[in-house]
C-alpha cells in the first residue's frame, strides 16, 4: 500500500463515470469475442487494466493516470457509438464481420420560423425582430422585381423564414391566399424568387333566395358573397333598377362557378345562368362564350339581356328627386324644371357611363358643378353632375365604355348634398330616365344559336334540377 502521508489525486465525477462506461464497454466486448480477434482489430480505445496482484492504490492511479489523460480520454469517449451501436458492433464480430466505424448522423434541416405581421409592421421591422439584417433585405429586393412582393404586407399575413448554423437566411415564404404563396431561397448566385399556385376544382353550386328586407341580406342569406351579388345586379341591370324596383317577395336563383382546394371553398368565378322574379315577372339570364371567345348573358331564348344603355349610373343608390318639369329648385326658391333624375349618395362613390360613346366635356359646367357629358352615336346623350371628381383619363375627346367609371358623387355647383344629377337626352331633347324605352343589343348570332340552345338548355336544367332536389329535402 502506498504511504499514508500521500494523498490520493481526485477527480470530477464525470471524469471517473465516463472511464467506467469505457470499461464497461470494453468487458463486453473481450467476454464476447475472441482474445485474438479483439487483439487483432484493435477496440475504439485501450485501457490498462491493473492484475489481481497489484494494490488498491495503484489501480486507482493506473485506472486514472494523470487529470490531462483523462481529459484526453473522455474527449475520446464522447465520439464512441452508441451503446445500441456498439452491441451491433459486437454482435457483427461475433460472426466473423469486420467491425466498421459508425458515421456521424447528417445534420437536421433548419427549422421554420414565423413571423406574424402587425398593424405598422413593415418588411424592415420584421426582419430587425428577427435579427436577419438589413443588407439581407436589401439582396433580397434588388433580386428582382418580383421580389418586391414581399413588402405589401397585411395584419395577419404570416412569413416564414430558414437560417443556417451563423444566422444568416436560408429560405422566406409566405401565403398569400389559399391558392397562392410566394417564396425566396438563397443560390450561389444571390436570391431567387419564385411563385406557387395552386389550380383549384371548378364546380357548380346553385343557391335560390327572396327577398325580405333588401337584396344584399337575402343573398347574403343564400350564401352569395358581395361580388357575386353585384354580379347578379349586373346582368339584370338592363331590366330591374335595384334602385327603385325592388320588392319584398322577390326571389332569385343563381348557378354559379365555385373554387375548391380538396373540400375548402377557396373563391369563386363566373354566374353560369341565374333567374330573378321582380313584380311577378321573371327574367332570365344564361353565360354563353362564343366561337371567337367573347362571353356575355343571354336570355334563355337566345334574345340579347344587353341594352345600348344601362338604367342607373350609380349602384343601389337612393332617388332623391325626380324628373320634373315643375320642381321648385331647393337652392334658387324658384320653379326650374328638373330634367333629370338625382341619386343621392355618399361623397366618392363611382359613377358609371350608362353606355358606350364618347366625351363631349369634362369640366366645370354652370350649376352642375363638375360635370361630364357623353355623346352615345348621333341619337342619345348623357350628363353627369355635382361630381366631386373625375376619373382618371376622363376628357373630352376619350372614348367611354358601358360600366366604365367616369367619376365620383359630390355635391359640387348647386347642390345641398352630395348626389348624382344624372340627365338622358334623345335627339337633344330632356326625357326622363326612369321611363325612356332602352334600345337593346343585337340577339345571338345565327351562327352561334344553335351551341348557345344547347347550353343553355343544359344550365337551365340544371338549376331546376337543383331546386327541385332542395326543395325536396326542406318537405317533412
Amino acid at each position: 500500500m502506498g504511504s499514508p502521508d500521500k494523498k490520493s489525486p481526485r477527480y470530477p465525477k464525470s471524469h471517473l463515470v465516463a472511464a467506467s462506461g469505457i470499461a464497461a464497454a470494453l468487458s463486453i466486448i473481450l467476454l464476447v469475442v475472441p482474445t485474438t480477434d479483439v487483439e487483432a482489430k484493435k477496440t475504439f480505445v485501450q485501457l490498462e487494466l491493473q492484475t489481481p496482484e497489484s494494490d488498491a492504490t495503484d489501480a486507482d492511479a493506473s485506472l486514472a493516470q494523470s487529470p490531462e489523460q483523462l481529459d484526453a480520454l473522455v474527449s475520446d469517449a464522447v465520439t464512441l457509438p452508441k451503446p445500441l451501436d456498439i452491441a451491433r458492433q459486437v454482435t457483427n464480430a461475433a460472426k466473423g464481420e469486420p467491425m466498421v466505424a459508425v458515421e456521424p448522423a447528417a445534420p437536421a434541416e433548419p427549422q421554420w420560423q414565423q413571423l406574424t405581421v402587425a398593424s405598422g409592421d413593415t418588411l424592415s421591422t420584421l426582419f430587425d425582430r428577427a435579427d436577419l439584417g438589413a443588407s439581407t433585405l436589401h439582396a433580397i429586393l434588388n433580386s428582382s422585381e418580383q421580389a418586391r412582393r414581399f413588402t405589401r404586407l397585411n395584419v395577419g399575413q404570416v412569413l416564414e423564414y430558414q437560417t443556417d448554423a451563423d444566422g444568416q437566411l436560408v429560405a422566406m415564404r409566405s401565403k398569400l391566399n389559399d391558392l397562392e404563396s410566394i417564396r425566396v431561397e438563397r443560390t450561389a448566385e444571390g436570391f431567387v424568387f419564385n411563385k406557387d399556385v395552386i389550380e383549384p376544382d371548378v364546380r357548380e353550386r346553385y343557391v335560390h333566395g327572396t327577398i325580405n328586407s333588401s337584396l344584399f341580406l337575402a343573398a347574403q342569406n343564400a350564401g352569395l358573397n358581395h361580388n357575386l351579388t353585384m354580379q347578379m345586379a349586373n346582368i339584370f341591370g338592363y331590366d330591374v333598377d335595384f334602385a327603385r324596383d325592388i320588392r319584398q317577395g322577390d326571389s332569385f336563383e343563381v348557378l354559379f362557378e365555385e373554387l375548391h382546394v380538396g373540400d375548402k371553398s377557396v373563391g369563386n368565378n363566373n354566374i353560369l345562368a341565374a333567374r330573378f322574379t321582380n313584380r311577378g315577372k321573371t327574367f332570365t339570364a344564361v353565360r354563353y362564350t362564343d366561337s371567337n371567345g367573347y362571353a356575355s348573358y343571354y336570355r334563355a331564348d337566345g334574345t340579347s339581356m344587353r341594352k345600348a344603355f344601362i338604367r342607373t349610373p350609380v349602384d343601389f343608390a337612393r332617388i332623391s328627386s325626380r324628373f320634373n318639369p315643375g320642381r321648385l329648385h331647393p337652392v334658387l326658391n324658384r320653379i326650374r324644371a328638373h330634367k333629370g333624375v338625382d341619386y343621392a349618395a355618399a361623397t366618392g362613390t363611382p359613377i358609371k357611363a350608362t353606355g358606350d360613346g364618347r366625351v363631349v366635356s369634362a369640366g366645370r359646367k354652370g350649376g352642375y358643378g363638375n360635370a361630364v357629358v357623353i355623346q352615345h352615336g348621333r341619337k342619345y346623350q348623357t350628363l353627369y353632375g355635382h361630381m366631386s371628381r373625375f376619373a382618371n383619363g376622363i376628357r373630352a375627346g376619350s372614348n367611354v365604355t358601358q360600366g366604365q367609371i367616369i367619376g365620383y358623387v359630390g355635391m359640387t355647383g348647386l347642390a345641398t348634398g352630395p348626389h348624382l344629377h344624372y340627365e338622358f337626352r334623345v335627339d337633344e331633347r330632356h326625357v326622363d330616365p326612369l321611363s325612356v324605352q332602352l334600345p337593346a343589343s343585337d340577339p345571338i348570332p345565327a351562327s352561334e344559336r344553335t351551341a348557345f340552345l344547347a347550353s343553355s338548355q343544359k344550365l337551365m336544367a340544371a338549376m331546376d334540377q337543383n331546386r327541385a332536389t332542395q326543395l325536396a329535402a326542406l318537405e317533412p
